[in-house]
């Protein structure tokens, strides 16, 4: 079974891991941004090795994000930097192929040991099974 698997980030949270403590969100060190890339690595490249990674990948900071809204026979509308400083949004996912729902969840877990200065928030890691369309 496929899996969209995601972790949460703040803008506060982006502006803490380019130096910047923010709000609720620890300044994180240049050492802390290796420990957190070097984890994601070994977990990334294992979940190749196992052939359960179909593909994963970070977001870029919630102020770059774009609201692009509208309905049939309407124009749309576009809003820039949608996010407060402390809404929470998707920071990047995984897309996994998972026997099933205890070994994805055994997955999420262990991302949750991912490193991080002291006081960071915790944020949920979300699981997320990937449906079949309805049918006609």
């Amino acid at each position: 079974m496929k899996y969209f698997v995601t972790v949460q980030a703040s803008q506060a949270d982006y502006d803490a891991m380019s130096g910047s403590a923010g709000s609720g969100s620890p300044r994180w060190s240049p050492e802390d941004i290796r420990a957190m890339l070097a984890f994601m690595n070994e977990l990334n490249a294992e979940l190749a090795d196992s052939g359960e990674l179909l593909d994963g990948q970070g977001f870029t900071a919630p102020a770059e994000a774009r609201f692009v809204t509208g309905s049939p026979g309407r124009s749309a509308v576009v809003t820039d930097r949608p996010y407060a400083e402390d809404d929470v949004q998707p920071a990047g996912y995984w897309l996994l192929e998972c026997s099933g729902l205890d070994r994805v969840t055994e997955i999420a877990a262990r991302i949750t040991q991912c490193p991080a200065p002291e006081g960071s928030p915790e944020r949920p890691v979300v699981i997320r099974p990937v449906g079949e369309a309805p049918t006609p």
